[in-house]
């Protein structure tokens, strides 16, 4: 069984990389400019892959209740989507996105695009599921195909009711490629949805995603975006996943928490509720499992009140940023 990590760590550093030229524009924080004060920290707990599977499911869900996450992304191509809706609609303040989907990673489990293959048949392998890594789509699939499929995705979640938070990037796929990123961009604006794009200040993703595999030449990208009416994060990272213990997640969340720099900062998890049947799925199931435990570990969330980290999620940030002048 192929164990793929997703790719976020390409996807945060390309953007802070694309954004470094900019530093000095930037006097403020984006939580400043959101209107919180001066210094403070202000923090997502944000879990990815809502709908992949049930276990994913059941580990955010707790992860919500009694735990860290205050956000979620779900992935609208995959077969537990109904399921997840089910819980939304019982518990309508949760702070849910899309985590735009344009592959399918797992060898035996696998899922097709939401648009159907006719309509976008350079994102569809010979199975008709996406694409199962990064490089495979970056070589076949279309700028304007990937624009269908992300509207499609966006569109079947607003006509089953779902709440639109948000959206962002599975393994990273539309921050791999120019074309692709200016498509995510343009299709977030056009929406009115917040996109995950950071600023040019970032300390965790210059720390944890040490590399540019990509570079995207989006001049002042997250200048457009916030004067769309967008919000901005100052920081973000996945490094998590890289981490596999729960005991090195503990270690690692603890120190990344006394070292926050000041500003809107998304962490990003995958808490699952690890079992056979997820290990049929997919040989990431301890990194996820631990992912879970940490978030709901008491040390850790006492740590956070602690420190003083103010806790939010993307409703929120769009809301700050509706009151902006």
């Amino acid at each position: 069984m192929k164990s793929r990590m997703p790719s976020l760590s390409l996807a945060v550093i390309t953007l802070l990389a694309v954004m470094q030229p900019f530093a000095d524009a930037v006097e403020k924080t984006y939580a400043e400019r959101l209107g919180w004060p001066e210094g403070a920290r202000i923090v997502m707990f944000h879990s990815d892959d809502m709908g992949m599977c049930l276990e994913g499911n059941q580990g955010t869900a707790k992860a919500l209740e009694v735990g860290l996450v205050t956000s979620v992304s779900t992935m609208m191509p995959c077969p537990w989507v109904p399921g997840w809706l089910k819980y939304l609609k019982a518990n309508p303040k949760v702070d849910n996105g899309l985590h735009l989907t344009l592959t399918s990673e797992w060898d035996d489990y696998r899922w097709g695009p939401v648009a159907g293959k006719p309509a976008v048949p350079s994102l569809v392998d010979e199975q008709g599921a996406l694409w199962d890594n990064v490089g495979l789509v970056l070589k076949h699939a279309t700028a304007d195909d990937v624009e269908t499929e992300i509207r499609a995705q966006i569109d079947k979640a607003l006509d089953m009711g779902m709440p639109v938070t948000h959206i962002d990037s599975h393994m990273g796929t539309l921050f791999a490629d120019p074309e692709y990123f200016k498509r995510y961009v343009k299709v977030g604006i056009e929406y009115n949805i917040p996109i995950l794009i950071i600023g040019p200040n970032g300390y965790l993703s210059n720390k944890f995603e040490p590399g540019v595999a990509k570079m995207i030449t989006a001049t002042g990208i997250h200048e457009k975006v916030w004067d769309a009416g967008l919000p901005v994060l100052d920081d973000a990272t996945g490094a998590s996943y890289d981490w596999k213990t729960t005991a090195e997640k503990k270690k690692m969340f603890m120190k990344i928490i006394k070292e926050l720099r000041p500003g809107v900062t998304e962490i990003i998890v995958h808490c699952t509720l690890r079992d056979k049947h997820f290990d049929a799925i997919s040989s990431s199931g301890a990194t996820r499992q631990a992912d879970y435990e940490v978030m709901v570990d008491p040390d850790v969330i006492q740590l956070v009140k602690d420190e003083g980290i103010i806790l939010t999620t993307w409703r929120e940030l769009k809301k700050r940023r509706d009151a902006v002048k």
